[in-house]
């Protein structure tokens, strides 16, 4: 990167760290996400290294940055939209590195680690590496700068002098500032300024790190071999296990959960009484532990992952056991899923619960394809597919909109008493309403007339809580932090008597 590529990356970070200003500093997470994300991707692709193009394999990563940052305007769920703004940061540092000419895509899982490990450890470091490269050296003529530059030097330069001009004049006048909150979303107040100059300060700095990457590449990922791209898969003679090593563990391990496999089979599919055996219900045996579940078929996959990559010789006996395993697990997998079902049947929805759900489906694909590789000798892309698996389950959460789900399950099960068994519950817990996303809103404004007392109280009480909230509150009201969710909320709390 020479000294003019690190001014423009220096402008273009002062300007990103303004817009975050506005974006970010004060409005709720909406449509500000993906204009920040855009505008960063822009960004990189100002600045990056002439003369290099990235890979065509990479152009699905941008897009898939754009994607999950929109849907943080289309969601009304908090942590779904904290969960696709990360996604959207991870797969923008991605985008940034593929843009410098860094193939991405067809990497091996370990160099993918370590390209966002660079990118992250660049972001980290800021601007620092920038300043040093932007300092004129001392004897060397100035040339002329090119057109544009005067241009950005202005707007970098006199931003900040009109930003102050116009806190003066909103405090001065109601009237200006009035017009001028509800133009940019949020509020102006003298005591307010070195905050916003410092988050600035900070959005601008972490903006040029990963700039510098752009315009500076890294050079030692690029020189690092195309690894899962490549024709051939080479075992390598430093790895610390042998094959039979490796049997042996996945053999003991594939008696373990054999045998908890063969209780399951029993006792949770076949039904048989378990009060005998250890004095429950087959109920009560039913309704625990699918966390635990998880937690081991998750074990189970990343064992397989770890034996991948640390034996020597793959016999047919070492990939026979690893089948093995991975058919037990996804028993395992269905064990759990039969137990949360009958929890959720019994007790209601909560969003947890949907996302262990959707933990479930997502690691049963993982699973099957994670064993399609392993056939095929191929695992050197399971990093990969477990990527795009993960992508598509976000958006499908996304799509079934959980907190709209568990409203609209939980208020059928007062509706319709018959979807409740006999041992479980039926009351309605409104309080929890609160804690729902906007999404849930219009489906408890529909059923209200429907619900019967208390609970049609306690929901109107809660929605009109959220009416408040979503009519008053700057951090909701501000443009910046329009949400698609949110206003179809507002239009159904707008009905409300």
């Amino acid at each position: 990167m020479d000294r003019s590529a690190a001014r423009r990356v220096l402008a273009l970070a002062i300007l990103l760290g303004m817009t975050a200003e506005i974006l970010f500093d004060g409005p709720a997470f909406g449509i500000n996400v993906p204009i920040g994300v855009a505008a960063l991707l822009a960004a990189g692709w100002l600045v990056r290294r002439q003369g290099t193009a990235p890979d065509p394999l990479d152009t699905w990563l941008p897009v898939a940055a754009i994607v999950c940052a929109a849907m943080v305007a289309v969601s009304g769920d908090r942590f779904l939209a904290i969960l696709d703004t990360v996604c959207a940061l991870a797969f923008s540092g991605a985008s940034i590195a593929a843009m410098s000419g860094v193939a991405v895509t067809r990497r091996s899982a370990e160099v993918v680690a370590a390209t966002g490990g660079a990118v992250t450890l660049a972001v980290a470091s800021g601007a620092a590496r920038v300043l040093r490269t932007a300092r004129p050296a001392h004897g060397v003529p100035r040339r002329l700068p090119a057109p544009a530059v005067p241009v950005a030097r202005g707007l970098v330069l006199g931003l900040p002098v009109a930003a102050i001009f116009a806190v003066l004049f909103a405090s001065a006048d109601p009237i200006f500032r009035g017009v001028f909150e509800s133009a940019l979303g949020f509020r102006i107040d003298l005591g307010d300024v070195p905050g916003r100059i410092v988050f600035v300060i900070a959005s601008a700095w972490l903006a040029a790190g990963l700039l510098s990457v752009a315009a500076n590449g890294i050079p030692a990922v690029a020189a690092a071999s195309l690894g899962a791209a490549a024709g051939t898969h080479v075992r390598a003679r430093s790895r610390p296990l042998g094959g039979q090593e490796s049997v042996v563990i996945l053999l003991l391990v594939d008696l373990v959960v054999g045998a908890f496999v063969a209780f399951q089979l029993a006792y949770l599919f076949g039904g048989l009484d378990t009060l005998a055996v250890i004095g429950m219900t087959y109920s009560d045996y039913a309704r625990r532990g699918f966390f635990e579940l998880v937690a081991a078929a998750c074990l189970a996959g990343g064992l397989v992952v770890v034996l991948e990559i640390a034996t020597r010789e793959r016999s047919r006996s070492y990939v026979t056991a690893a089948l093995v395993l991975a058919s037990l697990t996804l028993v395992v997998l269905a064990s759990a899923w039969l137990r949360l079902e009958l929890y959720q049947q019994a007790y209601g929805w909560t969003e947890l619960r949907f996302y262990v759900a959707a933990a479930i489906v997502a690691l049963g694909a993982g699973l099957a394809l994670g064993t399609v590789l392993l056939v095929r000798d191929r695992m050197r892309w399971l990093g990969h597919a477990l990527v795009v698996v993960g992508l598509g389950a976000l958006i499908a959460v996304n799509l079934l909109a959980p907190a709209a789900f568990v409203a609209e399950r939980n208020v059928a099960r007062v509706l319709d008493p018959s979807l409740v068994p006999e041992d479980g519950s039926g009351r309605l817990d409104t309080g929890y309403f609160s804690a729902l996303g906007d999404d849930a809103i219009p489906v408890l404004v529909e059923a209200l007339p429907a619900l019967p007392e208390p609970y049609r109280t306690e929901t109107l009480r809660v929605l009109a809580v959220r009416l408040e909230l979503l009519s008053t509150d700057p951090t909701w009201t501000s443009p910046a932090a329009w949400n698609l969710a949110r206003e179809r909320a507002k239009a159904a709390l707008a009905q409300l008597p």
